[in-house]
């Protein structure tokens, strides 16, 4: 096999299939390559022992990785050309106690920022989030897996509300994933020092109308984050958490007091992507089935906590329980529930996708 070759139709496959990950990984007699379509790994590729360690070396030659070390995790980059595109590629490796090594390959190749609306199953809680754009100033916080379309949703939030009038948008992001001419994004490069918060110290300076800030990851960028909502900016980030409860945890976990988190922060919110149910393929629909258009056969669920429900996340009195109803009937487990009795996932993606 001419490995270089098989590597080039394999990104590309990945890049019309619009992959968000390609993964080699090792099992008892041969390498398998999946795709992650959709958020789930669908098999692609059987390789042999020696064509997947090939191919393996391969990847973390061009990507500038050490070929002779197989035993310590990796990471790597790479402009990846195309026949007629350059794709931004994000490598790591890792072995198994065999040493036998395992490659992700994320690709950034990526989305063209859309004009369609957020593909959602409840237009109530994109209201909400509409409503929480158009505010000149504060911090709303978004949460949600990996893959759970935060950016796009962010984006798209974004760039319906300078529609009518010209504004600064400047994103900070660790990479930019989608590419959007009317926003100044900048991305982090730590290699050579420039880091969250000398973007963030820059961009506030920039005195952008809106600032979207990738993720907050350490107490640096948290102190930043509450200090540009202070300063008067609308901040929209992401952060890692549970539930829209967790959000308020974590920041208190990197060192925000409560005091200032009830002045700054005015939604918080959760989402997933949910695989839509195909009455065709009886169950999610498939990346092949062409029942579901593919923009279509993932939908987002959003649990959005602001106004006096979020004053509940602060409280933990008894004499609250009564407003505390009101955030309960629109939690994402129930909300989960009812797209399941809808018939809009099965009840097996409803077990799934709740949240513990």
């Amino acid at each position: 096999m001419d490995i270089e070759a098989f590597a080039q139709h394999l990104v590309t496959l990945a890049d019309t299939f619009k992959t968000s990950d390609i993964h080699i990984l090792p099992e008892e007699k041969h390498y398998s390559a999946y795709f992650r379509l959709n958020g789930r790994m669908e098999k692609q590729f059987f390789l042999d022992i020696d064509e997947g360690t090939r191919l393996i070396s391969y990847f973390k030659f061009v990507s500038n990785m050490d070929v002779g070390e197989r035993r310590k995790p990796q990471s790597g980059s790479l402009a990846f050309q195309l026949p007629e595109k350059k794709i931004d590629l994000r490598f790591s490796t890792i072995a198994n106690y065999h040493t036998k090594e395992s490659l992700v390959i994320r690709l950034l190749q990526q989305k063209e920022a859309s004009d369609h609306t957020v593909n959602t199953f409840f237009q109530h809680e994109l209201n909400q989030l509409k409503e929480l754009i158009s505010y000149k100033s504060g911090l709303i916080l978004f949460s949600g897996p990996v893959d759970s379309g935060k950016t796009t949703t962010i984006y798209q939030l974004v760039k319906n509300r300078i529609t009518e009038e010209k504004q600064q948008v400047v994103t900070v992001e660790d990479p930019v994933e989608i590419h959007e001419s009317q926003f100044l994004q900048t991305e982090v490069n730590e290699k050579a020092g420039i880091t969250y918060e000398h973007l963030l110290k820059s961009s506030l300076r920039h005195h952008p109308d809106v600032l979207i800030v990738g993720e907050i990851r350490d107490e640096e960028t948290a102190k930043m984050v509450i200090r540009g909502a202070l300063t008067g900016h609308l901040i929209i980030a992401s952060v890692h958490a549970k539930n829209t409860k967790g959000i308020i945890s974590r920041l208190k976990e990197l060192g925000i007091s409560q005091e200032l988190l009830e002045q700054t922060i005015i939604g918080a919110v959760f989402q997933k992507l949910l695989p839509v149910y195909c009455p065709l393929c009886a169950k999610h629909c498939s990346s092949y089935c062409t029942h579901i258009s593919p923009e279509q056969k993932r939908a987002a669920l959003y649990e959005v906590v602001s106004g006096k429900d979020l004053s509940c996340l602060f409280e933990s009195e008894s004499k609250h329980q009564n407003e505390a109803i009101r955030t309960i009937d629109r939690s994402f487990n129930h909300l989960l529930k009812k797209v399941q009795l809808y018939g809009f996932i099965s009840e097996k993606t409803c077990r799934q996708y709740a949240i513990p």
